[in-house]
Order: C-alpha cells, then structure tokens, then sequence
C-alpha cells in the first residue's frame, strides 16, 4: 500500500455510507480505478451519532478485497471496543472523538504503537481548544462541519462558522510548524474544494453533495478533475 498518498494535495476520501450498500465490492471497484486511494469509513454505534450503517464483519470482509487505505472515523460513546477490533481488522488511520475520550493522549499513543496512524475528530462546536496540546501528536484531525448522525437531514447545512474553524486551526498547524493534516467532514462540496484544496485542507470526505449512486464513475471522474484543477492551479 503506497504510504505517500497521506502526503498527498486535496485528497478525496469517498465516505463508504453513501456508496451503494448492496454493491460495495463493485462499487469500490469503481473507486479503485477512478484512482481512488483513500476510502472513508464511519463507525457508528447508534448512540453517539443516531444511526448505524456498517458492522465491523463488513469493514473486516471489505479489507480483504481491496489495497485501498482505510480511513476510519469512530463516532461511538464507548472507543476501546471498536477501536481494537479496526487495528486487528489492519486499517491504516483511526481517527476518534475527542468528546467521548477521556484520555485523549493515551489512545493516541495506543493506535500509534499498532504502527496505524492516528488523530482527533471534533464535533462543529467543540473548540480547537480540545486538541491544543496534542496536536503534536495528530497525524490528522478531523474538523465536522455539520453535526454527527444528521447528513440525511435535507435541511441540514454546514456550521456557519465553518470557514473559520477551518482557518484556525491551518493557522495553528503552521505556527507550531506541524505536518499534522486537516480532514473535514460534513456536506462536502466542490465549493470547499475550491476554497481549501490548494492549501488549507488536506484530506475531503466526499458523500452525496460530490459523488452520485448512479454515477459514480462519473461523478468520480468529475470530482478527480477538479482536484486536479486545484493542484495544477
């Protein structure tokens, strides 16, 4: 598996829930040859984020057919559990929720001894604040722009103070002079793209605002193009 593609410019993460749920080999196929290399996977567990989408059987059955790197988000109340079962599935960055994690250090410093790479996921209103002294430590973290469990709400739109949030924390990055990326997550559109793919956002979690059921490929194609656009620009 190519190591590089984290250091890569405006990645693309497709976010497994919103690909065909009855299709996924075929669909992550289609991935695979648009030039896909990261694949966004949400673990939920009903609680901390009201819906539940994948079981760790189907991530586990799903790493054995693809190359693919694994980007796994944790949104659950309890981490350990599904925390140990993704290390032994062989995914290769865990990223989980500083709200529900008492000792933020310490499973940092858990994941990182599995060789996997680790980092901080904040919900829109939990401030910068709560990853300050571990940034050091992140290999990405993960800012939400809209809140957890509610991407099926049509009306649903990304905080206000997105931009912002978003602003910051680059700023915060720079001026320590870490290498620590920014993924963001939430309603992701080719306007953010835009906004960030140059210089501020590292890693897109790309869902139904980029990508098409219908049309992957297209969409795929489209959405490959305009990250090159970016980079090139």
């Amino acid at each position: 598996m190519n190591q590089d593609i984290w250091n890569e410019k405006c990645v693309l993460s497709p976010s497994l829930i919103c690909l065909d749920m009855c299709n996924l080999e075929s669909q992550v196929r289609i991935l695979e040859n648009a030039g896909i290399t990261m694949l966004h996977v949400d673990i939920l567990d009903g609680h901390f984020s009201p819906s539940m989408p994948l079981g760790l059987d189907l991530v586990r059955q799903l790493r054995e057919k693809t190359d693919i790197a694994f980007d796994c988000h944790v949104m659950v109340t309890e981490q350990d559990y599904f925390v140990d079962e993704l290390l032994d599935i062989g995914v290769q960055q865990i990223v989980f929720h500083a709200e529900t994690q008492p000792h933020i250090d310490g499973m940092l410093n858990r994941i990182h001894a599995k060789g996997v790479r680790a980092g901080v996921a904040l919900k829109p209103a939990t401030p910068l604040s709560a990853v300050d002294y571990v940034l050091e430590k992140c290999d990405t973290v993960l800012l939400m722009l809209i809140n957890p469990g509610y991407a099926f709400m049509k009306g649903e739109k990304q905080v206000s103070y997105a931009d912002r949030k978003v602003r910051e924390l680059r700023s915060m990055i720079q001026a320590r002079g870490l290498d620590t990326k920014i993924e963001i997550d939430g309603r992701i559109s080719k306007e953010n793209m835009r906004a960030y793919g140059k210089d501020v956002v590292d890693y897109f979690v790309t869902g139904s605002t980029v990508l098409s059921r219908n049309d992957l490929a297209g969409s795929l194609a489209q959405a490959q193009a305009l990250r090159e656009e970016i980079i090139k620009g």
